[in-house]
Formats: structure tokens, sequence, C-alpha cells
């Protein structure tokens, strides 16, 4: 059964953040608080993380569409190609915040997404979730715990998040009510920005 921690987000408890690195450098599951719905994480570097979580999404891991949750923009350049000016100019904009943005993957992706030609980037404006990247050293692979076609109170209350995730995952974070508006999805992969769906996000960052 997993454990359940709360972590407060205008000042999180080191000893918190550390143990639910722990859990995430053993190849644990974690839900925890973003500035959208939460999110279901591991570490992007565990093999048998990720091929849990694909299971849980019922997906191949190959043909999987996970986020990396970075902690800021220097982070993210470790997996995606060069990028221009103008593509910088938009992600200073709008990160931290409820985006996630496609870009061109690098050859530097872990071996279970190499086949991509494009990774979703997310750096979630939440002081849990930034910590914990900070503090593990590499992004996490992150998947919204809601289903996909709508957001129920289950995926915005911790404690209900924990009844039904308690036997899927090994550390469920109470960081206090999430959103039920999932991220903006924007497309910089192509000559001109996409928007994939509209989100928490607002489009004013184009």
């Amino acid at each position: 059964m997993a454990e359940f921690i709360k972590i407060y987000e205008d000042k999180p408890s080191e000893a918190a953040i550390k143990k639910v690195v722990n859990v995430l450098r053993n190849g644990g599951l974690v839900i925890y608080p973003t500035d959208t719905v939460y999110g279901l994480g591991c570490d992007i570097t565990n093999s048998r993380a990720l091929e849990r979580i694909a299971k849980i999404k019922g997906i191949k891991l190959e043909k999987a569409n996970f986020s990396f949750v970075c902690s800021d923009l220097s982070n993210i350049s470790d997996y995606i190609k060069q990028i221009d000016t103008s593509t910088f100019k938009i992600l200073k904009r709008a990160l931290p915040g409820p985006y996630t943005f496609i870009l061109p993957g690098n050859n530097d992706l872990p071996k279970e997404f190499r086949k991509k030609k494009t990774v979703g980037i997310r750096v979630p404006d939440n002081n849990i979730a930034i910590q914990i990247v900070s503090m593990l050293g590499n992004p996490i692979v992150s998947t919204s715990i809601h289903d996909e076609d709508e957001v129920l109170e289950y995926s915005t209350d911790p404690e209900l998040i924990f009844e039904k995730w308690q036997n899927k995952v090994d550390l469920v974070i109470d960081g206090g009510y999430g959103d039920n508006v999932a991220s903006t999805i924007i497309d910089l992969s192509g000559d001109e920005p996409e928007i994939i769906r509209e989100g928490k996000g607002s489009l004013d960052v184009l």
C-alpha cells in the first residue's frame, strides 16, 4: 500500500522531498501536485518504473506520450534539439506555468523514447514538483491521473486520489486540492506553433 504524505507548497519540508526522491530513485511511482491536475510520475532513468506507468495507463511504453517534468529551462536542453530564439522566447514567457510544449527530441533521450521525434516538456508552476525534480537531478516522466475525457472530483482531492491509487503506486503526496483543468498543449516542433489542446494556460504567451 502506498504511503500518504502531506507537503506544503509554500514551504516544502526538505525531509519530505527527500523521501519522495528516494522512492523515485528506487523505481517507485509517485502521485504529486502540479499547477494543473495531479500527476503520476517516475524517474526518467528507471526502465522498470516506466514500464509500470505504461501498464497502468494500458499502453505500450514506446507509444506513450508522457511528459517530461523539468525543474527549469536549462534542464530541458538535455533532451531537446537546439531551438531557435523565437521558440526559446515563448518558453521563457510561459514557464514555469500550466503548459506542455512539444519539442524536437535529441539523441540523449532515454532509450525507451529514442524512436520518438518529439517530446512533451513541462515546467509546472508548483514548488513541490520543482523541488522534487531539482533534488532528483533529472526529469520525471509524468502523465495526468484523470480519465482522458473528463476530470472528476477524485482527481483533485488528495484523499480521494489516495483511496483510488493506494494499491497501484508507492507514494501519494497531499499538496492541497489540485486543479481540474489540464495544461495547454502547444506543439513547437514545426514551423509555426500549433495548439493541440487549450487548457489552463493562456494562449497570450504566443
